[in-house]
């Protein structure tokens, strides 16, 4: 008898996390999700690991259990993360701005390098990191957000190519706006300014619209379960037809055509300043 591989899932109490977790339970994988509370035996219908990827010791402990449990890993899917609210990139400090990256981007570091030993040691295993359309398109009023996610981009394109000689593949999922606690779980940001009022609120009416259409938890789920089932996994997968879209339109529409777009979308004036003499 096979035994079932094994699969590592950050953030997986709510949202994303948890779908993902819940379809890689029904293809048989033997699922372990974290948080940074970890959870009761059996209320999500897998094991919840206590890990806050913002602590080294907390990563390397729950990496070590997991590893006494079942003596090996064969998936690591990186999605704890979190985003501000609407805002100017001026309007967070830059202590924000680091609890964001220290999250979004440096989590993903720290399990990364906990983990890949160990898939060296198999030969063989298989990195998905949650990313965003937006790392790839970015968007006003998202900067700090964009730019976290930009950086999970690079990060894994680079580290694809340095493991795949080692047996292990590294993919980025790219959600759009997926309809979760997500949202209202975002930090507002902490330096507000009256100067950006307006626009704040405008846009973030239209972030509101937006996700009141958006795709379920389970549209990136099946997406990373696609990924993780791939003979020749691609680098990137867009989960979604808002994602889908905007990649289609970055990869063939002339930037002109989609910065105007970008700014249609959020209802922001265009205004070019004009020329010092």
């Amino acid at each position: 008898m096979i035994n079932k591989r094994v699969a590592l899932v950050t953030g997986a109490s709510s949202g994303i996390g948890e779908a993902i977790a819940h379809k890689l339970v029904a293809a048989g994988y033997s699922v372990y999700g974290t948080s940074r509370r970890g959870g009761q035996a059996g209320q999500q219908g897998f094991p919840l690991l206590v890990l806050d990827v913002t602590d080294d010791a907390s990563v390397e402990a729950a990496i070590q259990e997991l590893l006494t449990l079942e003596g090996r890993i064969d998936l690591l899917v990186n999605n704890a993360g979190f985003g501000i609210a609407p805002a100017a990139a001026e309007e967070s400090s830059v202590e924000q701005a680091k609890a964001l990256f220290d999250t979004n981007f440096l989590g993903i570091v720290r399990t990364t390098r906990a983990v890949v030993p160990h898939m060296r040691r198999q030969g063989v295993g298989r990195i998905i990191n949650i990313g965003s359309i937006l790392g790839v398109v970015p968007v006003p009023y998202a900067a700090l957000y964009s730019a976290s996610k930009h950086a999970v981009e690079g990060y894994s394109q680079a580290l694809d190519h340095e493991l795949r000689t080692h047996g292990i593949r590294v993919t980025v999922v790219e959600p759009g706006y997926t309809k979760t606690q997500f949202e209202s779980n975002n930090l507002q940001p902490d330096a507000k300014l009256d100067v950006y009022q307006d626009v704040r609120i405008k846009v973030t009416k239209v972030v509101n619209q937006a996700m009141a259409t958006a795709d379920g938890p389970d549209v990136v789920a099946e997406v990373v379960l696609q990924a993780a089932r791939a003979a020749r996994p691609k680098l990137r997968y867009t989960a979604g037809k808002a994602a889908g879209q905007l990649q289609f339109l970055r990869s063939f529409a002339p930037a002109r055509l989609l910065d105007s777009g970008i700014r249609k979308a959020l209802q922001l004036e265009t205004k070019w300043p004009s020329q010092a003499h």
